[in-house]
């Protein structure tokens, strides 16, 4: 397809709905090769005013859930529709719940040398399926690493205040249009699509978009 079109996807990394989410557009992006979207990927914070440390995770769970029934009972659905995706998400091995601040200038760095995607999809699988704590500067720093990033350059970086206030001003920027949950991905800057969405529906969107295209020739 000759028309490129632009794919905004607000999410958090800490967010298993934007994991699920990910897994099913990527399974259509593979269906669909000739796809024409160009993917960025933009901040949302669930937790923008978590200390810098993050909190325990059964604490956090508990706290928002009023209580470990409530927790149990509001994770049920997420743990059987990630099945449902073929994710192994080991909920278990997380210890804590990160600020995402700082992993969310990860992927915003990662975009400078074109390996956004890359950043998002290991900071994914960091944080749900090995239990990593995504929001400590050393493993950001070897998340960067993976991806083909300098770890020393981003480690410095992250002991620094570079694009904090950026990261902070896109968050608040996603809200004041309306934006109160994530993932939420934005087709053409006009289309908001809010959820994990399934693969077919984003099968049909793109067959939809290459009909028009092939219509028009």
């Amino acid at each position: 397809m000759s028309t490129l079109v632009k794919l905004d996807i607000l999410s958090d990394p800490i967010c298993p709905w934007c994991y699920i989410g990910k897994t099913r557009l990527d399974r259509a992006l593979e269906q669909r090769p000739n796809h024409p979207f160009v993917i960025e990927w933009h901040p949302f914070q669930l937790n923008p005013d978590f200390p810098p440390e993050g909190m325990d995770r059964r604490e956090y769970l508990e706290l928002k859930f009023g209580g470990k029934e409530g927790a149990i009972k509001a994770y049920a659905p997420v743990v059987e529709t990630a099945a449902e995706a073929g994710l192994e998400i080991d909920f278990t091995a997380i210890q804590r719940t990160p600020n995402t601040l700082n992993a969310h200038r990860l992927i915003h760095w990662g975009k400078v040398e074109g390996r956004q995607t890359a950043v998002v999809s290991a900071l994914f699988k960091a944080y749900f399926n090995e239990g990593r704590n995504i929001g400590d500067n050393e493993v950001l720093a070897d998340i960067a690493d993976s991806c083909g990033m300098d770890a020393a350059m981003i480690l410095r970086l992250l002991q620094s205040d570079a694009d904090v206030a950026e990261i902070r001003e896109c968050d608040t920027a996603a809200r004041q249009m309306g934006v109160s949950s994530v993932p939420t991905f934005i087709v053409a800057s006009q289309h908001a699509v809010p959820g994990a969405q399934p693969t077919e529906t984003w099968l049909n969107v793109i067959d939809e978009m290459m009909s028009r295209e092939d219509a028009a020739e």
